[in-house]
């Protein structure tokens, strides 16, 4: 039986997280891997609220973060899933909070 390479809790906790925000409804739990995705001001701006059926629903100060981030959606898909595993965000949704 071949051995697999340890992995690193850095790289694991990312797939946790998603999969326990997924679980539970709550996005909050992403908001780690959200800021190292989106950079330090989107994220003072913006926070992940739920994961369900891989649409991230993401609170936002204001119509105009929502209009860029729709803008910049696939971008912003690609980047999350590549640290939280393929498929896992497939669309992003804002809500004013």
């Amino acid at each position: 039986m071949p051995r697999h390479e340890p992995k690193s809790l850095e790289s694991l906790l990312p797939r946790v997280l998603a999969r326990l925000a997924e679980e539970s409804g709550k996005g909050r739990s992403l908001a780690p891997v959200w800021a190292a995705a989106v950079g330090p001001q989107i994220a003072k701006h913006t926070s992940p609220y739920t994961l369900q059926a891989g649409t991230l629903v993401v609170t936002v100060a204001s119509a105009e973060w929502a209009k860029t981030l729709s803008l910049e959606q696939a971008s912003v898909c690609e980047r999350l899933n590549a640290r939280l595993g393929a498929g896992t965000v497939t669309a992003l949704s804002f809500r004013l909070g």
